[in-house]
């Protein structure tokens, strides 16, 4: 258990030395630039989401306009 919160401490350590290294180099708050991180990453997810929708809409509506006709010889 004491390896599982070393190494927990260890990440969140040098893991938020990023934001607040990013942050004193651009002159912003720390927890501006970690709501900034957060923000970004659920827009990203959710423009993948949307492109998804939009896609599957569009091959819906292929498949509504052009349906597979019966050949001649078929009859």
């Amino acid at each position: 258990m004491q390896m599982i919160h070393s190494l927990r401490n260890f990440f969140e350590r040098h893991g938020y030395d990023v934001s607040s290294r990013l942050a004193d180099r651009l002159g912003m708050r720390t927890t501006n630039v970690r709501l900034f991180f957060i923000y970004f990453s659920f827009a990203t997810l959710g423009i993948s989401f949307v492109f998804y929708l939009l896609l599957a809409f569009m091959l819906r509506l292929k498949d509504m306009f052009y349906t597979k006709r019966s050949s001649v010889f078929d009859l």
